[in-house]
């Protein structure tokens, strides 16, 4: 049944299953990439009324030009390139903790992941408290090492790390998931066998459990660069609706949100979106090709 060649009848019965699906991502996914396409290429556009004066590429001219677009792009990059590494390699080392003791591993699943459903708002509220400078829990801590309070918030040197931290734990949670049903997926013969060989902990992780995992770290990776892309409602909680101190906090979420919400630039807002769909896409790509590569070399397909 399964290996049936496709025909004119089962690919039609198929794409009536597929109906709603496929309506509702054109309608929410589709349409609304391409339509933020053409809005980032209209130069005189009045977004109330629909008129387009003219066509261009004045509005990434624009972008290109803006110094407080290259901030945000700076600080984006730099959350990316911090947040991502870290959150997957500590969602990695805890899953493998939680994977050697069962009996509890229910437990700590729900731990862990309670910061992804919890409102960000919430979320905002509990580290505006840890992070405060007088009485805040993290100074605290730091007061017990003889290490100076830090103003976590209000220091535009330490206020992108508070938000990088706050970015961390939240996605932490959904990543052990994530780690947790890849390993339970993996044959434990395959560890047996190389225990058996005399293989030690670390080789059987690096030649046994590692490269298994590859299409669970693939998806890992992709999904935390797109969510950490796409940051807002941490900064937004956080610094209640500012951009952090001096814009050192300042993303390319924020940035479009400023740009059509405050500034009604709705063609540089687009632009903008444009720019971060190419910057995902091409991040997305590059891990996906690098982790195929391994793939093949290690002799997988």
């Amino acid at each position: 049944m399964l290996n049936q060649t496709p025909t004119a009848k089962s690919t039609l019965k198929a794409l009536l299953y597929l109906a709603p699906l496929l309506v509702l991502t054109a309608v929410f996914i589709l349409w609304p990439l391409l339509n933020a396409f053409l809005i980032s290429l209209y130069t005189k556009y009045n977004y109330y009324t629909g008129h387009v004066g003219a066509l261009g590429w004045a509005n990434f001219g624009y972008l290109w030009h803006d110094p407080t677009f290259h901030l945000a792009a700076r600080n984006t990059l730099l959350l990316v390139l911090v947040a991502v590494p870290v959150s997957v390699a500590l969602a990695l080392a805890i899953a493998l903790g939680i994977n050697q003791i069962p009996r509890l591993a229910d437990f700590f699943q729900t731990v862990y992941f309670l910061p992804f459903v919890t409102s960000t708002v919430a979320i905002g509220l509990v580290w505006n408290w840890i992070f405060r400078l007088d009485g805040g829990l993290l100074n605290r801590l730091l007061s017990l090492l003889h290490i100076p309070a830090i103003d976590w918030l209000n220091d535009p040197h330490y206020s992108l790390g508070a938000l990088i931290i706050v970015c961390i734990w939240q996605g932490l949670g959904f990543n052990i998931i994530l780690f947790l049903a890849g390993l339970n997926h993996i044959d434990h013969r395959f560890a047996r066998a190389a225990e058996l060989d005399g293989a030690s902990d670390w080789q059987r992780f690096t030649n046994v459990t590692w490269p298994l995992l590859m299409p669970i770290t693939i998806l890992v990776i992709v999904n935390t660069s797109i969510t950490n892309f796409k940051v807002f409602d941490q900064v937004y909680a956080l610094f209640h609706g500012a951009a952090g101190p001096g814009d050192a906090d300042l993303t390319l979420m924020v940035y479009l949100y400023q740009k059509f919400y405050v500034e009604n630039q709705m063609a540089v807002a687009a632009a903008c979106g444009v720019v971060l769909f190419l910057c995902v896409s091409v991040l997305t790509l590059i891990t996906v090709g690098y982790f195929h590569h391994r793939q093949r070399q290690l002799g997988g397909r």
